[in-house]
C-alpha cells in the first residue's frame, strides 16, 4: 500500500520499521520538527525523524497542521492508501483524516475504551491494571474515540515499570499494524462502557505523598519514572526516587523507620535507588552510606 507514516517518539519507531521492511511504500513521514536537547541545546530530530532518514524516506516537520489548508492540500497530494498514526503529536483536521482512500489508523497503546488520552502506559500502571495492550482503531475526530479494527493484550506484572511496558506495547503494535493492512477486519464501534481517560502528565504528578498506601506509591515510581519522574523532600533537598519496593513497617506516614525504608499510609515503602541534585543515579544503599536522610520526609 501507498501510506503516510505519522509519529514521533521512540514508541513509534518499530511501526515505521515494520512497515517499510514489509513492502509498504512509505510516501511521506510526518513527525515533530526538531528541538532543542541536551547541554548545547541542539536542535534535535525526534527518533522517528531519525529513522526516517535512516531509511531514507521523506520527513515532513510541520509545527501545526489543523488550520493549515496548504498542509491540507500537500497531504491530500500524496494520493495514499492509508495513513497509519502512531504517537505523533499534532491533532489532524477532517480534511486530513478522509484524504487516504482508507482513512487514517491510530496505533493506540491501552485496550480501548480503557486508557482514551495521552498518557495510556503510565495510567495501566497508576491504576493497578493487571493488562494493556494495543488497539488499531480507524481514527475520527473525536478523541480516541474511532471504531476499533484489531486488539491484543499484554499482561503487566506486579514489578513491571514503564521503558518494560512501553517497548512491550511498541513491539506489539508494529506486529499489529500489518495484520491490520494485510487483511483489514470489519470495524467494530467501541462500547460506551468502560470508558477512562489517561491525561498528560506533568512533573508535579511525580511528587510523592507519603499519606497514600506504600503500593500505591510503588505504583507511582514503576508508573512515572524515567518522566516526569518521581521526588520527595529530603531537608533542603529534592531527590528523584527511581526505584522502590513495598516493604513491612509502619509509622506515622513520612517518617524513616529504617535503613531507605518510610512509612507510608499504610505499611511501607523501601527506597532502591535515589538520585541527588546534580549527582548521578546510585543504590540507596551506596548513597546513604555518605549522606543520611532527615527523620521526616516531606
Amino acid at each position: 500500500m501507498r501510506i503516510a507514516f505519522m509519529g514521533s517518539p521512540e514508541f513509534s519507531v518499530p511501526a515505521l520499521r515494520a512497515l517499510h521492511a514489509a513492502g509498504h511504500e512509505v510516501a511521506a513521514v510526518y513527525t515533530q520538527p526538531p528541538r532543542p536537547a541536551g547541554r548545547g541545546q541542539r536542535e534535535t530530530p525526534c527518533p522517528v525523524h531519525q529513522a526516517a532518514l535512516e531509511l531514507g524516506l521523506e520527513v515532513r516537520t510541520p509545527a501545526r497542521v489543523r488550520r493549515d489548508e496548504a498542509q491540507h492540500a500537500a497531504f491530500a497530494a500524496l494520493k495514499l492508501d492509508v495513513a497509519v498514526v502512531a504517537a505523533y503529536g499534532l491533532i489532524l483536521p477532517p480534511a486530513m483524516l478522509s484524504a487516504p482512500r482508507l482513512g487514517c489508523l491510530n496505533i493506540h497503546a491501552s485496550l480501548l475504551p480503557r486508557w482514551r488520552g495521552a498518557g495510556p502506559i503510565q495510567a495501566a500502571i497508576l491504576a493497578g491494571d493487571t493488562e494493556s495492550g494495543i488497539t488499531i482503531m480507524q481514527m475520527e475526530e473525536g478523541l480516541d474515540t474511532g471504531p476499533m479494527l484489531l486488539g491484543a493484550a499484554t499482561p503487566i506484572g506486579p514489578r513491571t515499570t514503564t521503558p518494560e511496558l512501553h517497548d512491550a506495547l511498541s513491539a506489539l503494535g508494529a506486529s499489529l499494524i500489518l495484520q491490520a493492512l494485510a487483511a483489514p477486519p470489519s470495524p467494530t464501534p467501541q462500547p460506551e462502557a468502560g470508558v477512562t481517560y489517561a491525561p498528560k502528565l506533568s512533573k508535579a504528578d511525580g511528587k510523592l505523598d507519603w499519606s497514600q498506601p506504600a503500593d500505591a506509591l510503588d505504583r507511582q515510581v514503576r508508573a512515572l519514572n524515567p518522566w516526569p519522574g518521581t521526588y520527595f523532600t529530603a531537608g533542603t533537598e529534592t531527590l528523584r526516587l527511581l526505584a522502590a519496593e513495598p516493604a513491612a513497617g509502619s509509622g506515622p506516614p513520612g517518617t524513616v523507620i529504617g535503613p531507605a525504608l518510610v512509612a507510608t499510609g499504610a505499611g511501607a515503602l523501601r527506597l532502591l535507588r535515589l538520585q541527588r541534585p546534580g549527582r548521578g543515579p546510585m543504590p540507596a544503599a551506596d548513597l546513604l552510606r555518605g549522606y543520611t536522610l532527615p527523620p521526616v520526609l516531606a
